[in-house]
């Protein structure tokens, strides 16, 4: 399968602005597992998906959209896949494309930030996500997705936002940490919220997306929802105004374990990476 079920003529490596990387990966998932089905549910369901975006007023795929086949898993464990990931993104941004990352659970992203922070030395990574993933370690690893944003701290500025469940070490780490980090409430309270945390962003930016960040009314097909979560438009707000005001280097959105009979949540993932593409290409 290719994203967006497109014609040939718009796959091609050479020519396509975009390259989509699935992995189906989710070893240390810790409440429901099934991410690893994301990927191949997400790239079913944009190939149902209109290829003319009504918001952006045109066809975002003609720009090229490159689908590699999915990455195999490394049953080693997270630290060789975040490697695989790395060394893959990496040949991809050398080749001047922008990477788009299906997971899979969170844990793959810091590969994906590892490789785009050796090509932009100020990357900022935006981690739009319920949980703040800044343990250390969990159930014996630093690489479990539950650490993912605590190894990106560890490498680049990060600014986190729709947070909203963490564990007392994680908030003690905030206390004396540079991680920028805005709640869900902060977005759902209203105001001019996304004017703050676009100030703590410029230059080259790596977006990484758990689909947990909306609310489970919006996307319940998560391994770990969270109640009281943004919306649609509250999303595609902010990363739009991002995408006016930095240069998004790569993507991810990670997280969507499906729901048997249950499509909507599949569509929603497919849309939003396509809406995003749309971003980047705007101007």
């Amino acid at each position: 399968m290719n994203y967006g079920g497109i014609d040939a003529a718009y796959q091609d490596y050479e020519t396509a602005k975009f390259v989509v990387v699935p992995v189906p990966y989710d070893l240390t998932s810790t409440y429901q597992s099934g991410s690893r089905r994301g990927p191949g549910a997400i790239l079913e369901a944009s190939a149902n998906m209109e290829l003319y975006d009504e918001e952006l007023g045109r066809e975002t795929y003609l720009a090229g959209i490159h689908t590699l086949p999915p990455l195999p898993a490394d049953a080693r464990g997270p630290a060789e896949m975040v490697a695989a990931v790395r060394r893959t993104i990496a040949g991809i941004v050398a080749d001047g494309k922008i990477p788009v990352l299906l997971g899979g659970e969170h844990s793959i992203s810091f590969g994906a930030v590892q490789a785009l922070r050796d090509a932009f030395a100020n990357l900022t990574v935006l981690h739009l996500d319920a949980h703040a993933d800044l343990r250390d370690s969990y159930q014996g690893t630093p690489f479990s997705h539950a650490a993912v944003g605590r190894r990106i701290a560890g490498i680049c500025p990060l600014v986190q936002a729709g947070i909203r469940s963490m564990s007392v070490e994680e908030a003690e780490y905030l206390k004396t940490a540079a991680v920028k980090c805005y709640s869900a409430d902060y977005i759902l309270d209203g105001g001019q919220w996304w004017e703050r945390i676009c100030a703590d962003l410029a230059g080259d930016v790596y977006l990484t997306l758990d689909l947990d960040v909306l609310d489970p009314a919006f996307m319940p097909a998560t391994g770990t929802p969270e109640p009281g979560g943004i919306a649609w438009r509250d999303l595609t707000r902010l990363i739009r105004e991002v995408a006016k005001r930095c240069r998004i280097r790569g993507f991810d959105v990670v997280e969507l374990a499906p729901i048997p009979g249950i499509v909507a949540p599949d569509f929603l993932a497919a849309k939003l990476i396509y809406r995003i593409m749309g971003y980047l290409t705007a101007g």
